[in-house]
């Protein structure tokens, strides 16, 4: 049990549908890396009502969006007012985030939760589960259909995404796989909202 961990978006699912898909995959623990664990567009997955709803169903809920969230509060993993996934990955914050997940995970069946419906879009996987695998955790992730995709079939679907080609002349699959995760972070990384006004305003 402790060598994997999973991954889910809850997306616009109901709470029920969203629980249906943890205990399809036996999920007995959520842990939540989206940096503000609320929202307004699906307030059911607000912090204090997933909480409540997960406990009643028996699986455990753990917050963990100030050490894995995508929007990082240290002013040195921004560049241009977009944070760099690669800083954020050097953090001791981020590393005891990582640790935290791995310690946990051989205790309970882990499911990492953010937002985003597809993995690929969200970094859930881009992040933390990238350097998951790196210490050796087998990742999963929960798709919104209930099946389920290895980090290694996701990464093999984003490189087909970002149309970098396991059979490339001059680069290995190693230097594959890091240009694609490098070009999808920089697609889905967070830009500090007050950067963004100010350059809405200039136009």
């Amino acid at each position: 049990m402790g060598s994997r961990v999973f991954t889910v978006g809850h997306s616009t699912h109901s709470v029920s549908k969203f629980i249906e898909l943890l205990r399809a995959h036996s999920v007995t623990a959520v842990a939540d890396v989206r940096s503000m664990p609320y929202s307004r567009v699906n307030p059911q997955f607000n912090r204090e009502t997933l909480t409540r709803e997960l406990r009643a169903s028996g699986i455990a809920y753990s917050f963990l969006g100030r050490e894995l969230g995508a929007r990082s509060e240290d002013p040195t993993c921004y560049e241009g007012g977009r944070v760099q996934y690669d800083r954020i990955a050097r953090t001791t914050l981020f590393q005891a985030g990582l640790t935290r997940v791995e310690q946990g995970s051989a205790k309970y069946r882990i499911a990492m939760m953010c937002a985003e419906k597809d993995p690929l879009t969200c970094h859930r996987t881009i992040l933390v589960s990238r350097h998951l695998v790196g210490r050796g955790l087998g990742v999963e992730h929960i798709l919104a259909t209930g099946l389920s995709e290895s980090h290694e079939d996701a990464l093999s679907r984003l490189m087909d995404e970002e149309r970098l080609r396991s059979a490339d002349l001059f680069q290995n699959r190693l230097q594959l796989e890091e240009a694609a995760y490098a070009k999808r972070g920089q697609q889905i990384a967070y830009v500090l909202q007050d950067l963004e006004s100010r350059q809405v305003s200039s136009r």
